[in-house]
């Protein structure tokens, strides 16, 4: 029984962890909750992460809005997967498509199949058989829940957006919701005694804010979390070493893509995300291995079009808290920890570790097992992710830099190790618990860069090898009538969500 509930829960930090997590828990929650949100004007947003993943859209499900007016406001496009140019080896190029590549044959997943199929001579590329991919190439796009009577899923999509139109849009939703927006710098915090709680923050105004509930969403710095209780961080440049971006929009250029690109440099990568009314540009790289301005130069000598504002530097450390929960102070964004934008999880960590809260929700007790719990479920998630983001470096040919050669040379986490290994050995691909990323996601990536198993799963010579090729060519055929009469992605933006 909850004798003691919390009642008032102060945001620290605005932007579109801020403003996600003001949203979420005034919609589900706000009826018992007298929830805060404390920013300032004066500190910017850092805002590059543009592009998100499916479950995005369990967030506009919860919140209750509609897909077509979000987009409208954010200058959205649709997401159906992320290409790869120049990973595994230069001139490479694949994609990690959403939803499914081919269908389940009895027991087994479609790619055993695939494998089989190729060991015997078979020319087809894996993602032949990925309606996404092959919708994204072709820049078409309608919703599509089914592939007609063959049993195979439709497109699965995502969103591009301006984060910095995201968070206002959200603050919007929130305020409707009475969450209180107070402007103002905050000085520091004032801790209780004698167990170190967070009692309230001091403002640069003279005004102290009080709460039950902390959560720290105040960007690298980690003003509550860091600054105030010194939790801690667990640095891992030893295996994903690029310390810096630099983000650029530029001017848009036709056609309009529905995929996210990341191309790979002598020195980290670059990331290019469509929008309705731009493009968001962002090259990811190692202090250690090229400088600022020669950074710089690679990225504005490969934009599109003309930029369209100054170049922003960005510095961060890759790695975690050493507690995302630490006495009554929860930090989210990048509070809680940084990695790379390469596979677009950013909001998805925010949204987990809202539901999370959520879902482990305490009382003024604060109970200890119930915020040990949280730290374990948040730290697997993180490091599960931190493990797929490695993979794309780990599992590089090339040999045209010393970046790349230390990449594939260095030592890996050994959950990563136990996950390549054994798809070489033996083509499985083992998903532990709730880790994010499917075993589909896994293949793509193994496969795009080059890590080929040695075997296929026995059951799959049921089929005989006129019977597999049977079996592919009809997928194919299926996905590429299905795409043929989808409309162009820009159509389906200037008719549905136009901004």
């Amino acid at each position: 029984m909850n004798n003691d509930p919390i009642k008032k829960v102060v945001i620290v930090g605005g932007g579109t962890a801020g403003w996600v997590t003001a949203a979420v828990l005034s919609k589900t929650m706000g009826h018992a909750l007298d929830i805060e949100l404390v920013e300032s004007d004066e500190i910017g947003i850092v805002g590059v992460g543009e592009a998100t993943i499916p479950q995005i859209r369990l967030l506009l499900g919860v919140l209750g809005l509609d897909e077509n007016d979000f987009m409208r406001h954010i200058n959205g496009t649709i997401k159906l997967g992320i290409q790869f140019n120049d990973w595994g080896r230069i001139g490479d190029s694949y994609m990690h498509a959403f939803g499914d590549v081919g269908r389940s044959l009895g027991m087994l997943p479609f790619y055993p199949y695939w494998l089989k199929n190729r060991a015997a001579g078979g020319s087809s590329d894996l993602w032949d058989y990925s309606l996404n991919y092959q919708a994204a190439i072709a820049n078409r796009y309608a919703h599509l829940q089914r592939l007609g009577d063959t049993g195979m899923a439709g497109l699965v999509h995502a969103y591009h957006f301006d984060a910095n139109l995201v968070a206002g849009y959200l603050r919007q939703y929130a305020e409707k919701l009475g969450v209180k927006r107070t402007e103002g710098m905050i000085v520091d915090a004032n801790l209780r005694s004698p167990d170190g709680f967070i009692e309230s923050l001091n403002m640069a105004s003279g005004e102290q804010i009080q709460g039950d509930l902390f959560i720290d969403c105040s960007g690298f710095r980690g003003l509550l979390i860091e600054d105030a209780l010194h939790t801690g961080y667990e640095d891992w440049t030893h295996w994903l070493p690029c310390n810096r971006a630099i983000a650029v929009p530029c001017e848009s250029v036709e056609p309009l893509q529905p995929y996210t690109q990341s191309s790979a440099h002598k020195v980290g990568w670059q990331w290019r995300i469509p929008l309705q009314n731009r493009i968001g540009n962002g090259y990811v790289y190692s202090s250690d291995y090229i400088s600022d301005d020669e950074a710089l130069s690679v990225l504005m000598n490969n934009l599109d079009g003309e930029a369209l504002a100054e170049p922003r530097f960005l510095k961060f450390t890759p790695g975690r808290r050493k507690k995302f929960w630490n006495k009554n102070c929860v930090a989210l964004g990048l509070a809680s920890g940084f990695m790379e934008p390469l596979e677009s999880t950013a909001i998805h960590l925010v949204q987990s570790s809202i539901d999370r809260l959520i879902r482990m929700f305490p009382d003024k007790g604060f109970s200890q097992v119930n915020i040990d719990e949280y730290n374990r479920q948040s730290n697997f998630e993180f490091e599960r992710i931190r493990d797929f983001i490695i993979l794309h470096y780990k599992a590089n040919e090339r040999t045209d830099s010393q970046f790349w050669i230390d990449r594939r040379e260095m030592s890996v986490p050994e959950t990563l190790t136990r996950k390549i290994d054994l798809f070489r050995e033996s083509g499985q691909i083992h998903r532990d618990a709730e880790e994010l990323f499917t075993e589909v996601a896994w293949l793509q990536v193994l496969i795009g860069q080059h890590v080929i198993p040695n075997r296929h799963h026995p059951m799959a010579d049921q089929l005989t090898a006129e019977q597999a090729e049977q079996f592919l060519g009809h997928l194919s055929q299926v996905i590429g009538k299905a795409v043929g009469e989808l409309p162009l992605h820009r159509d389906f933006i200037n008719k549905n969500c136009a901004a």
